[in-house]
């Protein structure tokens, strides 16, 4: 029987650890490939997130206090159920998502991964212990934070949501899940179910599909002690200004504009092939998508040629009816977004090299050639299946740009000095850098996060960041006897 099969999920959220019916009524589940209604999900408001809260906080108690062993086997569990439930969890990402099969796969794989990883968090020593000038023992020990707050986006529901959701839990505490709701099957209702049939107490994981009140209502709960957001820098700005008036933590994975670095030694055909999966892949509706593809003048008339032609060549269409490269972008607000700042990068002087036209919601994937620096789809993220490529002298010039910008996720650098990359790398501030490689990459263990307008640092990915994330550190001293103070 399938996860969904055996629960009433249409219409409901998971509250309370039982399938019920939300404050806010419901809204369709909707294919954008066709634009078929595939069911129908509730959606949560201000007193659902009220009513949840309070009982996670009550959950989590509870919860914290189990034996390690018994959290671990929770994760492990929901890690095994991933990969036992793949081809109905696959078919959800590929039709509510609009992604390919593919990326579905590896976002099943890295869920899984997530679970397997969290599920060691629990036996990690999290403490110290410290010297002391009294006769005391004194130690410092990571505790729960308590409630987490998770807010996921869109574009890949699943990983950016259980990169969150799996750790929290692992450490111990309870976690509300706002996934957006345009993927709130995919990032919301299966990942409930998952843990639900792991065997996770009722009320420690709850989810509440909603819009921006939901999100507020959850921020400024005085249960919720920590809110994880991935998503636009422009709402993570607001966030991270609710979060500190009311004195919580917020870890921010925000936008990015990724450059890609061809220098002048790389092989092109090489460089066109880590271009077209850091450009189109998923429609380019990752935050780590190569948004800025800076190529060596003695490369560059070949690579613009190269990359034009293959992206000409890519199919486009209905994941879920054929074998295609690139499906649909997630609505129409988002496809006119990228059209928008196609149209006027052209206007600015850009040569469309290929693409730049769409069908319904199914984008072409686009080369955008000598680009000025100014134009849109240069200097901000479009989060879309573009390529703006610009000519660099020199591998100092290349520095330069490569740096300029608020962005600082992700950076690619091809070349065939892998030491010269490197020092290359060295001198643009970035969360993260791939040699030879593309700037799309993800694996569970590994620190994930940007700098500058790209969020508050690596907060996901590795025991390190996650305890770093999902606990607070107490200072806890015992004594034999009480001392005697002179008062």
């Amino acid at each position: 029987m399938g996860l969904l099969d055996s629960v009433d999920w249409q219409g409901n959220i998971f509250k309370n650890g039982a399938w019920t019916a939300a404050h806010g009524g419901d809204y369709a589940v909707v294919e954008p490939a066709t634009g078929a209604e595939l069911g129908r999900m509730g959606q949560a408001n201000a007193q659902d997130v009220a009513e949840a809260a309070a009982s996670a906080a009550k959950a989590q108690r509870e919860w914290a206090a189990l034996p390690h062993t018994a959290r671990a086997a929770v994760l492990r569990k929901a890690g095994d159920l991933w990969q036992e439930h793949a081809e109905e969890i696959s078919g959800w990402n590929v039709r509510e998502v609009g992604t390919v099969p593919g990326m579905a796969g590896f976002a099943l794989h890295v869920a899984a991964e997530e679970c397997y990883n969290a599920a060691g968090l629990p036996a990690m020593a999290t403490g110290e212990i410290l010297p002391s000038e009294e006769p005391r023992l004194s130690m410092a020990r990571r505790m729960p934070a308590g409630v987490v707050g998770v807010i996921s986006p869109f574009n890949v529901p699943i990983i950016l949501g259980i990169r969150s959701v799996a750790p929290a839990l692992a450490l111990g505490n309870a976690v509300l899940l706002k996934p957006d709701p345009r993927t709130a099957v995919t990032g919301g209702t299966l990942m409930a179910r998952v843990f639900e049939e792991a065997g996770l107490p009722p009320g420690v994981l709850q989810m509440l599909p909603g819009g921006a009140d939901v999100g507020e209502a959850m921020i400024t709960d005085p249960h919720v002690r920590v809110i994880s957001f991935t998503g636009s820098t422009q709402v993570g700005r607001r966030i991270g200004e609710l979060a500190g008036r009311h004195l919580k933590r917020a870890h921010l994975e925000l936008g990015g504009n990724s450059a890609m670095l061809v220098l002048d030694d790389a092989d092109v055909d090489a460089a066109v092939n880590l271009a077209t999966w850091g450009s189109f892949f998923h429609q380019g509706q990752i935050c780590m998508t190569t948004g800025r593809h800076l190529i060596a003048d003695r490369l560059y008339d070949d690579f613009v040629e190269r990359l034009a032609a293959k992206a000409g060549g890519l199919p486009v269409g209905d994941p879920a009816a054929g074998e295609v490269a690139l499906g649909p972008v997630i609505d129409a607000g988002q496809r006119d977004k990228i059209h928008g700042m196609v149209t006027a990068s052209v206007d600015q002087g850009a040569k469309l090299a290929s693409g730049g036209t769409y069908e319904q919601l199914f984008y072409r994937p686009t080369v955008l050639a000598d680009i000025p620096l100014t134009a849109p789809a240069f200097a901000e993220e479009v989060f879309g299946p573009v390529a703006p490529i610009t000519r660099v002298s020199s591998a100092s010039e290349a520095v330069e740009l490569a740096a300029a910008g608020d962005y600082g996720l992700s950076l690619g650098i091809v070349t065939r000095d892998v030491m010269r990359g490197l020092a290359v790398a060295e001198q643009i501030p970035t969360g993260i850098v791939h040699i030879n490689d593309q700037t799309v990459n993800d694996e569970a263990n590994a620190p994930f996060g940007g700098v500058g307008a790209s969020g508050t640092g690596s907060r996901f990915g590795g025991a390190s960041a996650n305890i770093e994330a999902f606990t607070e550190i107490r200072w806890i001293t015992m004594r034999g006897e009480p001392p005697q103070y002179p008062l």
